[in-house]
């Protein structure tokens, strides 16, 4: 029997209706959009690229690894892989993995047919239809922890929420970590921008668990992004952010951001070769540095918009992009990363139908991460309250969509179809009043009352409701207990690291 709900009662009355916290599993068979010939074909032009034009590295020290490997690597930092080179490290790639937060309840899987829905990411705003549109502060960043805490459907948090733009840019991320650790129990991607900031979210979610860093590379508790420079540039700071990572045997995820048009060829098939060679050059240095290093395959390709060059999102083209690069992970053995993004500036029809076509075809290519899964607005410059609750309904109707059917004589129902006779109707028979409570999913954001009823209540559109959601899901939400001691290592090693990063580290 499923919990319908949890958490006290807020400020409109009784508790919001959600589905549980639960692993959820996609048992459909993903979408291949590619035939055998042409996926050999991608992969093809893919080591080719990697071969003849190679990967522009701006880190020393990836390059002294790369050449250690047997890679060729000219004066201006290219970097130029053989497929043998690739192919030793695939065969070192797990397959599956885990991530254990501080509540190991919360625990998250990635590989196979596992799907994980992660909180949005990034955004430099955030908006609201009650204060609108502002800068990102550590105020809304902490109550976006806690509507994450909340809301069952989302199992991690991304790599800032949004920029607390008051804090310096040099140690904001520890009051970002602090926040993620003490106001919720799930994983979260440590900002990876160079070796520093890597390093903190390990120690903290470490110190969080009560573990040993040694422990944590056994058990990962952490995990993180690391974001190819398209076309074919690997920064220094990405590299740091990489290598310590992998020492730490904490997962990486490898996201060419390749937009159609203007960071790889207008066309989809040479924008996906271009995506999956430097995907593929990730994979390899993960296991350069830590053979075993759990990683995932990422992509983020999609189109702009001819007319202006701006970026598009939720298109035809950004989901069989999504399909296809399902296809290619699976060809790599590797879990799979990808997003539901959309290029709305308003919470409306087309964020709506964006986010849907984009999340249909991360389901059908086979994600096992979709990033971003929840706020993201404005082609991810702003984070939005109304649209984490718009997207909680599209991923809990996902969820609900990929329940296996219950299957048995009974749900058959013959015999309730044999009581009621031709003509009549069920709404009192014994079959529906022995479901009636728990026979459909019930939404929490779609009103399906009648106009006149709707109209009585207020007339609020979904936008307006989902203003009235996030709100008391805040009244409602319950802060995780955190035992005393660990808190105060936390803040220890907070104060600590700010005063050593001072004003000088970047």
């Amino acid at each position: 029997m499923r919990e319908a709900r949890r958490g006290r009662r807020g400020a409109a009355g009784a508790v919001i209706t959600q589905l549980p916290w639960e692993r959820v599993s996609n048992p459909y068979a993903p979408l291949e959009m590619l035939t055998p010939e042409q996926m050999e074909d991608l992969h093809d032009i893919s080591i080719r690229i990697l071969k003849e034009l190679g990967i522009k590295v701006m880190g020393e020290n990836v390059r002294d690894l790369m050449r250690k490997a047997g890679a060729r690597v000219d004066d201006e930092g290219l970097v130029r892989l053989d497929e043998t080179i690739v192919a030793q490290a695939l065969s070192t790639v797990p397959r599956h993995f885990t991530l254990t937060p501080r509540n190991p309840a919360r625990r998250v899987h990635f590989g196979g047919r596992d799907l994980v829905f992660g909180l949005v990411a990034g955004p430099p705003n955030v908006d609201d239809r009650i204060k609108g549109r502002r800068s990102g502060n550590l105020e809304d960043y902490r109550n976006f922890i806690r509507l994450a805490q909340h809301f069952n459907v989302i199992h991690m948090i991304g790599n800032q929420v949004m920029a607390p733009q008051e804090l310096p840019a040099n140690n904001r991320h520890l009051d970002t970590y602090f926040a993620n650790l003490t106001l919720s129990e799930l994983s979260f991607h440590c900002t990876a921008i160079g070796r520093g900031r890597a390093m903190d979210g390990i120690r903290m979610m470490a110190i969080a668990r009560g573990v040993t860093l040694e422990e944590m590379a056994r058990e990962p508790g952490v995990t993180t992004i690391i974001s190819v420079n398209s076309p074919r540039l690997l920064d220094d700071a990405m590299g740091d952010g990489l290598i310590a990572m992998a020492e730490h045997g904490q997962p990486v995820t490898i996201t060419p951001f390749t937009l159609m048009g203007a960071m790889t060829p207008v066309s989809l098939p040479a924008a996906m070769a271009q995506q999956n060679a430097e995907a593929l050059f990730g994979v390899v240095l993960t296991q350069l540095v830590r053979p075993g290093t759990p990683v995932m395959y990422g992509a983020f390709t999609s189109n702009v918009d001819m007319r202006s060059g701006a970026p598009a999102f939720g298109t035809p083209e950004n989901a069989k992009a999504n399909v296809i690069a399902g296809q290619l992970a699976r060809r790599y053995g590797l879990p799979y990363r990808t997003s539901n993004a959309n290029a709305s500036n308003a919470v409306d029809l087309q964020a709506a139908y964006e986010t849907a076509m984009a999340t249909w075809g991360a389901v059908m290519g086979g994600a096992n991460l979709i990033y971003h899964a929840a706020g993201w607005l404005e082609g991810g410059l702003t984070a939005s309250y109304e649209k984490l609750i718009l997207d909680v309904e599209i991923l809990q109707n996902m969820v609900e969509f990929l329940r296996p059917v219950k299957w048995d004589a009974d749900e058959l129902g013959f015999d309730a179809i044999r009581d009621v006779p031709a003509g009549g109707h069920f709404f009192g028979a014994a079959h529906t009043m022995a479901r009636y409570e728990r026979a459909f999913y019930a939404p929490m954001l779609s009103d399906w009352r009648s106009y006149e009823n709707w109209a009585i209540a207020g007339a609020k559109d979904a936008a307006q409701r989902a203003t009235d959601l996030w709100q008391q899901a805040l009244a409602e939400y319950e802060e995780p207990a955190m035992d005393a001691s660990r808190r105060e290592e936390l803040e220890a090693y907070v104060a600590r690291r700010r005063e050593e990063i001072g004003h000088d580290e970047p």
